[in-house]
């Protein structure tokens, strides 16, 4: 069972999810599909139904405004000119796109490079103060932009840390700078970072008041660092077209978005697995992983349907990144609690390749390796991996991209957006609310007034 795209260059192989694969107990059936695909027709429709209305932003965001797209290219341009060094303020969602995008489709070592004509990156995502002081020790102040996100200008986290890098940058280099080197991506007209940008007279980027923090990586949240990063975001939007071309198809099993929301949909429900698995074999994909694990968790983990009842649903996302934790946690995956479906993150491309230079031949052991390629190994470990849990009955599904790119990563990131979407019809419930995470805030709020 496999879905491909060819304008989108993904391909979706669920073989190692079926009965017929991996035996009845953990296999889906043609009978589990058939349960399910009436309500899966009602949740492709509903979304649709929703994107017809115009109330659910993150459908538009292939196609963004030109007009908005050349203005961040032309402020990344600017930011490029005059800073080495660019520091996005944000958490949760005004962070992890960020770092995904970034990680993807940058070297490894961006920060590192000697040479690299584009500005630094730092994501501070985070509260600790060892982290920020450390970030702090590495800027060279009057040569960094500042973007600070939050849409509604509460975000304890990320305000905190703007109000210390103003008063920084204020005491030191004096108010003008600071009105320059800041950059506030905001609500588009309410909220309290809107407000001060105003007052202040900030360089300001929109956030869609009906865009979701989690799925705001193809807003101006996430495009600005990718364009001040070189990355071509006009590619980003441009994947994410195409992908939304696939999950606008009404027949399930055509629909790569519909299937894979279904399929791990069966898994959780049915087959008893609640525990969502992500492996990227690709390095470069690692923090996908970290998005996907916000995206999930935060859309999905709920306690009340839309009808009210109590229903406590939602599975539970893990990241592990291959090979390296075949050395970790393949162990407890093939012999430990069957209750978890992994998803594989594959690429039929590497960006680049090394030869195995061919030394003690003689070893019996080592030689094998002789003159195989890297790229070579990692495709068989994934595919043994994979084949492995399918022989101990344990199901996974493997996402394959032609290649890491620009579009290819838009199209990911739209196709796990839109399967969200058809999640929570699945299981009717609100997949665009975090009622959980707002009685932490205000706990936290009535700790620090205390």
């Amino acid at each position: 069972m496999k879905l491909y795209s060819s304008s989108c260059g993904i391909e979706l192989d669920f073989s190692n999810a079926c009965a017929g694969r991996i035996g009845y107990a953990g296999g889906i059936t043609e009978d589990d599909l058939n349960s399910v695909r009436q309500k899966a027709q009602a949740a492709h429709s509903a979304v649709e139904k929703v994107r017809a209305e115009g109330t659910l932003g993150f459908l538009k965001l292939p196609y963004t405004d030109p007009k908005l797209v050349q203005e961040i290219k032309h402020l990344a341009a600017d930011i490029e000119r005059n800073y080495s060094d660019f520091v996005v303020l944000g958490i949760g969602g005004s962070a992890l796109g960020n770092i995904a995008v970034h990680s993807a489709l940058n070297h490894p070592f961006y920060n590192n490079v000697p040479g690299e004509s584009h500005p630094r990156l730092f994501v501070l995502d985070n509260v600790d103060p060892e982290y920020i002081s450390a970030v702090m020790d590495m800027l060279p102040l009057e040569k960094t932009c500042f973007n600070v996100i939050t849409k509604s200008g509460t975000t304890a986290e990320t305000m905190s840390q703007f109000l210390l890098f103003r008063q920084l940058i204020i005491d030191r280099l004096g108010y003008d700078a600071f009105k320059k080197q800041v950059v506030a991506t905001t609500d588009p007209s309410s909220g309290v970072l809107r407000k001060i940008a105003n007052d202040e007279g900030l360089r300001t980027l929109p956030i869609p008041p009906d865009v979701g923090g989690r799925f705001s990586v193809l807003t101006a949240v996430g495009l600005l660092s990718a364009a001040v990063t070189g990355i071509n975001i006009s590619d980003l939007l441009e994947g994410a077209r195409l992908m939304d071309e696939e999950c606008r198809k009404p027949e399930m099993t055509e629909n790569p978005a519909v299937m894979n929301a279904v399929v791990q949909y069966i898994m959780d429900t049915i087959k008893m697995r609640p525990m969502a698995v992500m492996m990227p074999y690709v390095q470069s994909l690692r923090d996908f992983a970290d998005w996907f694990r916000q995206l999930l968790a935060e859309s999905i983990g709920k306690k009340f349907d839309r009808d009210g009842n109590v229903v406590h649903v939602g599975t539970t996302p893990i990241k592990a990144l291959g090979a390296t934790d075949q050395h970790s946690q393949i162990q407890l995956y093939m012999e430990g609690p069957e209750d978890k479906f992994i998803t594989f993150l594959g690429v039929k491309k590497y960006r680049t390749d090394l030869t195995i230079p061919a030394a003690y031949t003689e070893i019996e052991k080592l030689s094998f390796l002789a003159n195989k390629t890297f790229s070579r190994l990692i495709h068989a470990e994934q595919q043994a991996t994979s084949e492995a849990l399918a022989n101990n009955g344990r199901p996974n599904c493997t996402i394959t991209l032609d290649e890491i790119s620009a579009k290819s990563i838009g199209a990911l990131l739209y196709l796990f957006e839109y399967q969200i979407a058809i999640a929570g019809e699945l299981y009717n419930i609100n997949a665009f609310d975090q009622p959980g995470v707002e009685e932490g805030k205000i706990l936290t709020y009535q700790k620090m007034t205390c």
